[in-house]
């Protein structure tokens, strides 16, 4: 068995608690706006795909956040990493078709691909241990 290189320690949890913490907060500010008008990231192009009106759309949406933040929090990070890092890559897309909020299209792939780094530096963690690293590991 491998060990896991202690240095790697801090880098995994900043990436955890960050892409864990941060989706639950913004999904949970889905249903109260106090960060953002949330609705105005919405492109015009989903809100005519998508048959509900755009504040039920951004509820559901921040439930996938919290729920996704959950599991990267939970035993199962890596593929909770993963989740997060697609739905990143979904908003990014989303942002890109409406025409504007490219810069922060650009920062949500930045964070999709920290997504991907905290699967990767997870899954060397659990060939290490031989098994899912629990949240007090």
């Amino acid at each position: 068995m491998v060990e896991f290189d202690n240095r790697l320690n801090v880098a995994w949890w900043a990436l955890r608690i960050g892409l864990g913490v941060g989706p639950v907060i913004t999904g949970i500010d889905k249903y109260f706006n106090k960060l953002t008008d949330w609705g105005m990231y919405l492109s015009p192009l989903a809100t005519k795909v998508v048959p509900i009106s755009a504040a039920t759309f951004m509820h559901i949406v921040g439930a996938v956040e919290i729920v996704a933040g959950l599991i990267v929090l939970s035993r199962w990070t890596k593929i909770g990493a993963y989740i997060v890092m697609l739905w990143l890559a979904g908003i990014a897309v989303n942002l890109l078709t409406a025409g504007m909020f490219y810069d922060l299209a650009m920062r949500d792939v930045e964070i999709a691909i920290g997504a991907f780094v905290l699967s990767q530096l997870t899954a060397v963690r659990e060939q290490a241990t031989g098994k899912h690293m629990a949240v007090t590991t």
